[in-house]
């Protein structure tokens, strides 16, 4: 068969790129994530949401929030996920999986916590990446699935092998027909999420990279990392012209930060937050838009609240407004407004009404919601980044061309007296 010959022009330039960005500000609770099933439910409730104001004539982009895998370690274990406390549900996990934890706690030298989702990491990355990729092949949208706690891979024959100890926040981003086009682990974490937390790796800074897409020349910073200017600069150097801020808020929106960079000037936290996707857009050199979508909800005893947002140039966003507790400013393309305005003292006591244990009739009652703006951009200049080993590994996961390999035989409980006296002693930490 002969080819049909190309006939535009050799030096025709790429046309513009348009497109829709979309953030979604869902809620969560434990119970989302005590079955595939359930947690396959949220996912797809998020997109459902998302789904009207999906653009029928060019691309779409959904992002989704941070660490919306992590809950993962509930699934098939409904009395952790009414524990109460954090504490006490990681100590029931700890219990019931203990024959799988028990020979990584030992054998990798980690922590009670990273051992435990490092041995239940094959089941649930599998059902992370496979229900991200079939809403991104169902919606047809470009997709950044949030995050999650995400071993490192390499791929060996057909099978995917775990690097020993390593447990990231990882964000994934995927085409619309499921394929994989990156990864971004976070590099600066919380210290929740250090080892008197959920004790996740930091991202090596060097590994952050940009992926041109229909959709925009693509950087994650997720959460933390969007304040930091390490981060931001290494986006912008390598051509990042839309940010993506998947968040997860642990704190009421209108507590104070909780990481103020001068302890002696601590800020309410929408007014810290403006040093992230809006300063970004609205002092940057390439990052044109960034879209910050932020989970609500209490799970457990934590407190999840925020304002989702995408952001871009003041002259692109000229209407002013901004988050509660600070005044109105260009640079808001789109926000979603918290539960209610007023004056700064009773928003505070609102905040702390919403809170995870605060016993008030509106204790968890917040606002959900989604956003959606249209960007555009001159065609992409920003080459395609070759794949790490690790990204090689999920896409062969993602096509079917590999398999996550069954976890070892189950150890009998001999090492339980030091395996509990281990636990107690990570939970005595810092106290």
């Amino acid at each position: 068969m002969t080819a049909t010959p190309d006939r535009s022009p050799p030096d025709r330039p790429s046309p513009d790129r348009h497109f829709r960005a979309v953030a979604v500000q869902p809620q969560w609770s434990a119970a989302d994530f005590t079955s595939a099933a359930a947690f396959r439910a949220w996912m797809r409730a998020q997109l459902e949401l998302a789904r009207p104001l999906l653009a029928p004539d060019r691309p779409n982009l959904v992002v989704l929030t941070e660490l919306n895998g992590l809950p993962l370690v509930l699934r098939g274990a409904p009395l952790a996920a009414r524990a109460g406390t954090f504490e006490r549900a990681a100590l029931l996990l700890f219990l019931h999986h203990l024959p799988r934890v028990l020979p990584v706690l030992l054998r990798e030298r980690v922590s009670p916590v990273r051992a435990l989702q490092l041995a239940l990491s094959a089941g649930n990355t599998r059902l992370y990446l496979e229900t991200c990729r079939d809403l991104a092949r169902e919606y047809g949208v470009y997709l950044c699935c949030g995050s999650a706690p995400m071993p490192r891979y390499r791929l060996e024959g057909r099978r995917l092998l775990r690097e020993p100890g390593i447990l990231h926040n990882e964000a994934v981003i995927l085409g619309p027909g499921g394929e994989l086009i990156g990864v971004a682990d976070k590099v600066h974490l919380t210290p929740d999420e250090e080892g008197e937390g959920v004790d996740l790796t930091p991202g090596p800074l060097d590994e952050l990279r940009v992926f041109p897409t229909p959709v925009g020349d693509l950087g994650v910073a997720i959460s933390l990392d969007a304040f930091r200017a390490d981060v931001t600069s290494r986006l912008e150097e390598q051509g990042c012209t839309v940010l993506l801020q998947p968040d997860a808020n642990g704190a009421p929106w209108t507590a104070p930060e909780g990481l103020p960079p001068d302890p002696g000037n601590v800020r309410d936290q929408p007014l810290a937050w403006l040093e992230s996707s809006w300063q970004a857009t609205t002092t940057g050199r390439s990052i044109r838009y960034a879209v910050n979508p932020m989970v609500v909800g209490n799970l457990l005893d934590l407190t999840f609240d925020g304002q989702s947002a995408i952001t871009g140039r003041a002259e692109d966003a000229p209407e002013p407004r901004s988050y509660v507790l600070t005044g109105p400013r260009p640079g808001f393309l789109a926000l979603l407004p918290w539960v209610e305005e007023g004056e700064p003292g009773h928003l505070r006591e609102v905040g702390r009404h919403l809170a995870a244990r605060s016993g008030h009739p509106r204790e968890n009652r917040y606002r959900t919601g989604v956003l959606h703006a249209d960007l555009s951009l001159p065609p992409s200049r920003v080459p395609v980044p070759p794949r790490t080993r690790h990204e090689e590994a999920l896409a062969a996961l993602l096509g079917g061309r590999a398999t996550l390999p069954a976890p070892p035989p189950l150890w009998p409980l001999l090492g339980l007296p030091a395996a509990l006296a281990a636990f107690r002693l990570w939970g005595r930490r810092g106290r």
